[in-house]
């Protein structure tokens, strides 16, 4: 199975670099589609077919918290795999967050951390299979 990916944030170098690791992953991905805030992320997924969202919390327009709560309350979307990726450092809201199913990756983080994480939540389980990052987390961080 290839993977659609949607990366919801407002910095254009960090979805550059989400592009990056992930097309060093190794994982199948079909597309990858990008937005700069909540409010296109879901215009994308009104459009696109999307198997999996890496977004980020803090945004203009509208916020990853909010996508996340939309997501959730609409049938088509609520059983999306989401992976916050951000800098948040609010333990009661990133709590918040995986109480309405998203699990997190902190920025900076090293390629295999976006991966292993991706596998778990998308239930790949034939690791062996894709075969392993390209670049060491020794030098890249994201």
């Amino acid at each position: 199975m290839a993977f659609n990916v949607l990366i919801v944030d407002d910095s254009a170098v960090m979805r550059a670099m989400i592009v990056r690791t992930l097309k060093l992953s190794g994982l199948p991905i079909a597309a990858i589609h990008e937005a700069a805030h909540g409010e296109d992320g879901l215009r994308m997924l009104n459009d696109e077919w999307v198997d999996l969202l890496l977004l980020d919390v803090n945004m203009p327009v509208m916020n990853g918290e909010e996508m996340l709560q939309r997501i959730r309350a609409d049938e088509r979307t609520r059983d999306l795999a989401v992976i916050i990726v951000s800098t948040e450092g609010s333990e009661t809201r990133l709590a918040h967050l995986q109480e309405l199913g998203a699990a997190i990756v902190h920025k900076p983080f090293p390629p295999e951390t976006l991966r292993d994480t991706i596998l778990r939540v998308t239930g790949v389980t034939d690791v062996d299979y894709y075969g392993p990052v390209a670049a060491s987390s020794d030098s890249l961080d994201f």
